[in-house]
């Protein structure tokens, strides 16, 4: 999006005034993509890959030498439409799996309940607006032309789907440049020009003055195709999973509404967090990164790190939550009364009970995933923290399979 522009202006000690960002580590960067310029203190871009709530420190020197700082908010709402296109409407990623329309039935297998140490901690939306001031609170998306041009990526830890890719200079990276976490950057290249639509995908990323590096990447070069990435190759989560259309975001929250009203739906289950999954992983997973082993019926070990089935499952498990399992909210669990005023949650909770959530990576357990903006209403989404755990059930979707190599539905 663009940003049309304002100053940063200064008055008292000795003019002429240089402005600049302060590189101090506790405080964000500008938004991607967002210039100041030094002498004039003019911010402005033509596109801003930047989404949620910023709060730089803008630093003024005189010319004497004399410093003044102030924190500044600049708050800059998402366009993550896109993100609901992503993947045919015949995948799973788009699947109900609500027992009363859908008759999916609780996957019983022993590999599949959320570990019961778990089972009291809450839902925590690690997403919104100002919840991790002064840096932006989500994993942000970017959506590109299709003839973006492309540049290097070298990656240094994991695997690599892509050397080169159409990844813009402005591409938001999770948390900012400044970060030392996950740093997800996630880029959709529109279809067009004889190309397909492709979603890449990077963890670590960190721009380098015209090329990117990151310690794992993974391409999804037919976003329109139901293809699943190869089994037991990871992607940039554990789960071997996409990101970008896993994400719950304001734009389809607030629908045709208005974030104080809004209208929307979220047709797809989030991802979600725990501390550990099981070291094992069932469709439309790909890969895992867990603890614990599962024995299979005649006593034998089953090998870790590799995919189970719902339809033939194992006789026992040392610990349980596999990547990629689906989890709905029960229809035993009420609506919590917070809903009734906190209406962009209670369209989130609709989703946990039709879509579910499905477990996507290592973190905090019970912590979902949605894209920073500067539209997500924070009192309203600490509701979800009402629920816990314990009120989603897991979701037997053996029955939707077509093959295993991809992500479409008989069904």
């Amino acid at each position: 999006m663009a940003y049309s522009g304002c100053t940063i202006s200064a008055s008292g000690g000795s003019p002429p005034y240089t402005f600049m960002i302060s590189t101090n580590p506790n405080y964000p960067p500008l938004p991607e993509g967002m210039l100041l310029v030094a002498a004039t203190g003019a911010l402005g871009s033509p596109q801003i890959g930047g989404q949620g709530t910023y709060g730089p420190l803008f630093v003024v020197t005189d010319s004497t030498g004399a410093q003044a700082g102030q924190q500044i908010s600049i708050a800059i709402g998402g366009n993550n439409a896109f993100l609901a296109s992503i993947f045919p409407s015949t995948s799973i990623f788009h699947h109900r799996v609500d027992a009363a329309s859908t008759s999916l039935p609780v996957d019983t297998s022993p590999a599949a309940p959320i570990y019961s140490g778990y089972l009291s901690e809450t839902i925590k939306p690690f997403f919104g607006n100002t919840s991790n001031a002064p840096f932006p609170n989500g994993i942000p998306a970017i959506e590109v032309p299709y003839n973006q041009a492309e540049v290097p990526v070298a990656t240094t830890l994991y695997q690599s789907y892509f050397t080169s890719g159409p990844i813009p200079a402005n591409a938001p990276v999770e948390g900012t440049s400044n970060s030392t976490g996950d740093r997800h950057v996630l880029v959709y290249l529109e279809p067009g020009g004889g190309n397909n639509a492709a979603l890449y995908e990077m963890w670590q990323g960190i721009y380098q003055g015209g090329s990117w590096t990151d310690s794992s990447n993974a391409l999804w070069p037919n976003a329109s195709s139901n293809a699943l990435t190869p089994q037991g190759d990871g992607t940039s989560d554990a789960a071997g999973l996409p990101v970008a259309p896993l994400l719950v975001n304001a734009d389809e929250v607030i629908g045709t509404g208005t974030a104080s009203s809004p209208n929307g739906t979220v047709l797809h289950p989030t991802r979600f967090t725990l501390n550990h999954m099981v070291n094992y992983w069932v469709w439309p997973a790909t890969q895992t990164a867990g603890v614990g082993s599962c024995t299979a019926t005649g006593g034998a070990t089953i090998g870790t790190e590799s995919e189970i089935s719902q339809s033939s499952p194992p006789a026992s498990c040392t610990m349980s939550g596999p990547a990629g399992e689906i989890y709905r909210l029960k229809a035993s669990v009420a609506t919590p009364a917070c809903a009734s005023v906190s209406p962009q949650a209670a369209i989130i909770i609709t989703a946990f009970r039709d879509y579910g959530i499905i477990l996507a990576d290592n973190g905090q357990s019970g912590g979902l995933i949605g894209t920073p903006d500067a539209r997500w209403n924070d009192d309203d989404l600490s509701c979800l923290t009402s629920l816990t755990l314990a009120d989603f059930e897991p979701v037997n979707v053996s029955s939707l399979i077509v093959t295993n190599d991809s992500g479409a539905t008989s069904h």
